[in-house]
């Protein structure tokens, strides 16, 4: 018995790692000395807290078996794989025995559409519940919403779990049509805008009234499969800061198509997406949510594809060099923000240090600031003189010194 449930384990682990929107950031569900687990604690890293711990998850489908034909996914009907599935109680009990066993400390759960999308959900469902109400288990657990399922479910696994993830799969309606003709963004969009505005309704009925019980409480996320179709990062971009904005995701997960299929609908036929391109996205995200740049600023018609050589804020800059360099001890916190090598505590510990003194650039290392990138776009005091520097040569000057730093890396990594 137990080696058939092994077998499970490590077929639907393997086929639930192309899922990325997967993260514990964002919950703190409180424990008692009678239950079971709780969404605080460390462990031993598959996803991040929102300040910065280490928190395991066991990633698991409930079943590889699917009725969609999507071209991207391991899972779809036409793949020649061997086709498993956990019962709801096989996969309650797995969640507790590794948790008892110290190695998880949450759940993320999805699944392939079996029979229909109402009675995939609903068996979502049912393993949260009983987590919670049988087990009294406290943990972080992250539910993937099924496209298509009614809202009565929706709402259910929202009270249950964490997280919800829609995910939207691809960039655009035309690239769904092609790639997963089954799906439709309808039914993609509806249980999302339904999340959004229950969460925001249980929110504000929680201000009145305490009882009020927790509703989808680390909000919800959404994947991209990125280079399975042909969108250039500025479309991508575009759909993440709609998303955003309308639906209040609290994040947006970009997934480099890993070739799983020799299905002749896909334009890039046996080649992965260059790792270096899902980075940069994910770098452009963090600049929109933390760094308070607008999409446009980062991506645009005349530079629709983000530089892989460069991250999107130094490329924002070198771009912009009309702008710089600023004065650190005058410049605002926005402008500070932007400048490459700086990050968001290094900028708040500027705008706090330079109350009391000027700062020099002891200072500003000691503040953690990256200085021999700073230093080309910020000036110290009025001895500074601004750089006469044009952007191609800067470029050069600092990726020069970018690739000395990394074959320092290994000498100085044994120390």
């Amino acid at each position: 018995m137990w080696d058939r449930i092994q077998e499970k384990l490590q077929i639907l682990s393997d086929a639930a790692k192309y899922d990325v929107s997967c993260s514990s950031s964002g919950s703190k569900r409180s424990n008692d000395s009678k239950g079971l687990g709780h969404t605080t604690g460390a462990g031993i890293c598959h996803s991040y807290t929102e300040d910065g711990r280490c928190v395991s998850l066991l990633k698991i489908l409930l079943t590889n078996y699917c009725i969609y034909d999507c071209a991207y996914c391991v899972s779809r009907r036409s793949n020649d794989v061997k086709r498993v599935g956990f019962t709801v109680k096989e996969a309650v009990e797995l969640t507790i025995n590794f948790y008892r066993r110290n190695y998880i400390e949450g759940l993320f759960l999805s699944s392939g559409i079996f029979k229909n999308s109402d009675y995939t959900m609903e068996r979502l469902v049912r393993v949260a519940k009983t987590l919670r109400t049988e087990y009294r288990f406290n943990g972080y657990i992250h539910l993937k919403t099924i496209p298509g399922c009614s809202e009565d479910l929706v709402k259910q696994a929202a009270l249950y779990a964490d997280r919800l993830s829609v995910n939207i799969e691809l960039p655009s309606e035309n690239s769904l049509k092609v790639l997963a003709p089954e799906k439709n963004k309808t039914d993609i969009i509806r249980p999302m805008s339904y999340l959004s505005n229950s969460i925001e309704a249980y929110a504000d009925e929680k201000k009145v009234i305490k009882s009020t019980p927790a509703f989808a409480p680390a909000g919800q996320s959404t994947q991209m499969v990125v280079g399975a179709s042909p969108e250039n990062d500025l479309q991508v971009m575009t759909i993440a800061d709609a998303l955003y904005k309308k639906y209040k995701l609290r994040r947006v997960y970009y997934s480099g198509y890993v070739p799983v299929s020799n299905d002749s609908r896909l334009p890039q036929l046996g080649t992965p997406v260059p790792m270096i391109r899902e980075n940069r996205l994910y770098q452009a995200d963090w600049l929109m949510r933390f760094y308070k740049f607008s999409f446009r600023e980062i991506v645009d018609p005349a530079h629709p594809q983000l530089d892989l050589d460069i991250d999107p804020k130094l490329s924002w800059a070198l771009r912009n060099l009309h702008l710089f360099p600023i004065d650190i001890n005058h410049a605002d916190y926005e402008m500070i923000l932007r400048v490459p090598g700086i990050g968001v505590q290094s900028a708040l510990r500027i705008i706090q240090g330079r109350r009391y003194s000027k700062l020099g650039w002891d200072q500003l290392k000691q503040m953690g600031i990256a200085v021999s990138r700073a230093k080309h776009f910020i000036v110290c005091t009025s001895k500074d003189h601004p750089r006469d520097i044009n952007e191609a040569a800067l470029r050069q000057r600092i990726l020069r010194q970018s690739k000395y730093a990394a074959t320092l890396t290994p000498q100085l990594s044994i120390f």
